[in-house]
């Protein structure tokens, strides 16, 4: 692998990325000096033209690349090897430049999220709820899909949207019932809840929090603490953030795009406070 070498995340909007702090930081406590990493932004309908043209300005060869949305299904067509994980949701954020010329693409997220969890002291649960469906909510799905023993319910707010999560259920092997949104407070009672909605979503929740809580992993990260995981920890309950997940899955982005594990999980997470 070269001295120098270039990475960069890759979506829109993109200017609120944290990915730059985390991989600078990395390359910074790793040693790497020559590695730079940016951001671009990069419409769907732009990203063949830009995969196109990639390394045509003579510049250092490039390492790999972070995607977020709306670019994480849309970059699959590009590229020469999916893993399994990707494959289960359809679902690429992370592409890696490998020595032979190939581009190879991979999900981090999922495997990001159970280590956010195993972090906080959640393995295996007896049974979940998924708060929300969409490309968040599959992920969750299939992380669940490794840790989870039992029946997972998803509150969403239309039977398009409970069809798209049963569906998701039977393709990655979780036995998923869906109920309305309405009813969303008895979700809380879950040993586990998983909470996939945009700001704002959950915060009408907040007042119904049980006095023994499980563990409730929001994926959010601004505003942080949302009122749901406010009320969560103040009764006492396992907390896990979308800072936890977005660290977790970055370090084993760097770990694949520079070829050097552990990845410097403490300098990373350090950066993320400094910011």
């Amino acid at each position: 692998m070269s001295e120098n070498r270039r990475a960069a995340v890759l979506g829109s909007p993109i200017a609120h990325s944290l990915s730059p702090v985390l991989h600078r930081a990395a390359y910074r406590k790793l040693g790497l000096s020559g590695w730079t990493y940016d951001r671009f932004e990069v419409e769907e309908t732009a990203l063949p033209d830009f995969f196109k043209h990639l390394g045509e300005d003579g510049g250092p060869a490039w390492a790999g690349l972070s995607l977020t949305m709306p670019l994480k299904r849309a970059v699959i067509p590009l590229l020469d090897e999916i893993t399994d994980t990707a494959a289960s949701v359809e679902a690429v954020n992370t592409v890696v430049f490998t020595d032979d010329g190939r581009r190879r693409g991979d999900n981090t997220d999922i495997p990001g999220m159970l280590a956010a969890l195993r972090e906080r002291g959640v393995g295996r649960v007896e049974r979940a709820a998924v708060l929300g469906a969409g490309a968040t909510a599959s992920s969750a799905l299939a992380a669940l899909s490794r840790i989870c023993d039992g029946e997972v319910t998803a509150y969403v707010r239309s039977e398009a949207r409970a069809a798209e999560m049963r569906q998701w259920g039977e393709r990655l092997g979780v036995a998923v019932r869906t109920a309305d949104w309405g009813d969303a407070a008895e979700a809380l009672g879950a040993p586990l809840v998983i909470a996939t909605t945009p700001a704002g979503t959950t915060d009408a929740l907040a007042a119904s929090v049980p006095d023994r809580p499980g563990a409730l992993f929001d994926v959010l990260y601004e505003p942080w603490p949302t009122p749901l995981a406010a009320a969560w920890a103040a009764h006492d309950g396992s907390v896990v953030g979308g800072l936890d997940l977005l660290v977790h899955q970055a370090v084993l982005q760097v770990e694949q795009m520079t070829g050097r594990a552990p990845a410097p999980l403490d300098a990373m997470r350090a950066a993320l406070a400094a910011r």
